[in-house]
């Protein structure tokens, strides 16, 4: 019987993306390497606990959850996140970003400092400048402010993000347009917490680490993995990687496979075979413009 690994998730570091597991090892992946897995027989997908601990009564959770938790495994893991603003008393330095993903698509977050750019890796913002730093909820403040006073949104569904990635503008200068601008009224603003430190505007591009500075003139996604199912298996050449995401040209065409829908099963290496998981066709969002292994 083939060995099963457990995904414990994505994850981005300075050379680029890495699937990790259970245990500590590591796949990394580079564009034109092929990526194959399957889900065994009467496999079964469990939660993946919280704050670093197993569930405790290794719930079963959905195949199409990107969280992969259990409800009080997920109340958990929420409760103790800069998100949930239940940490106001944290000492380390943060960040205020903005974030643009394709026309029309920029939003407002914060990070903490020491984490750099990784946290705009993990969401897949194509590109991105810093606003600010400082404690906590001075960021928090101004990250509200924005929001408040801009109509800049703090969240936005992946779907979206998809969904414009074939069309994207050429040019860097081009993907920046959109936050420079907003750089540009976000620091016109009254109101900014004493303790927050303005930074100037430096747009930082993703697409080339991506893989989707030339998307238009490639092979377009034309699926997303819906979700992955006991006896199923994909496999595909790796030809970008954004966010979570992993587009992979299958004999189906490229198709994009969310790696959170991996977490809490247990995969075995695949061979050639073909894609026999759900796929369901990669729509445009009505309103957005277009732009083992």
């Amino acid at each position: 019987m083939a060995q099963a690994w457990k995904c414990a998730g994505l994850r981005w570091t300075g050379e680029g993306p890495v699937l990790t597991w259970v245990g500590g090892r590591g796949s990394a992946l580079s564009r034109g390497k092929r990526v194959a897995f399957g889900v065994a027989e009467g496999g079964v997908r469990t939660c993946v606990g919280a704050r670093g601990h197993a569930c405790p009564v290794r719930a079963a959770v959905p195949g199409r959850s990107t969280g992969a938790r259990c409800e009080e495994c997920a109340r958990l893991d929420r409760a103790h996140s800069v998100a949930a603003d239940t940490i106001a008393d944290d000492p380390r330095p943060y960040r205020v970003y903005l974030a643009w993903f394709g026309p029309g698509l920029v939003k407002v977050g914060i990070t903490a400092y020491e984490r750099g750019a990784a946290r705009l890796l993990e969401q897949g913002a194509v590109c991105f400048s810093w606003l600010g730093r400082g404690p906590l909820m001075s960021a928090r403040r101004t990250e509200e402010l924005l929001r408040a006073a801009l109509g800049v949104p703090d969240r936005i569904p992946y779907a979206h993000k998809r969904a414009v990635r074939a069309g994207l503008p050429g040019t860097e200068a081009e993907r920046a347009a959109e936050i420079a601008e907003l750089h540009a009224r976000a620091v016109a603003l009254g109101g900014w917490p004493e303790s927050l430190t303005p930074e100037p505007f430096r747009g930082v591009d993703h697409a080339g680490v991506f893989g989707i500075e030339e998307a238009g003139r490639g092979p377009a996604a034309v699926g997303e993995v819906a979700e992955l199912v006991a006896g199923g298996a994909i496999g595909g050449e790796l030809v970008a990687a954004a966010g979570p995401d992993l587009h992979l040209a299958t004999e189906r065409g490229v198709v994009v496979l969310d790696t959170r829908l991996m977490t809490g099963w247990e995969l075995v290496s695949a061979e050639g075979g073909p894609c026999a998981v759900p796929v369901r066709e990669l729509k445009r969002v009505a309103g957005v413009q277009d732009g083992l292994f």
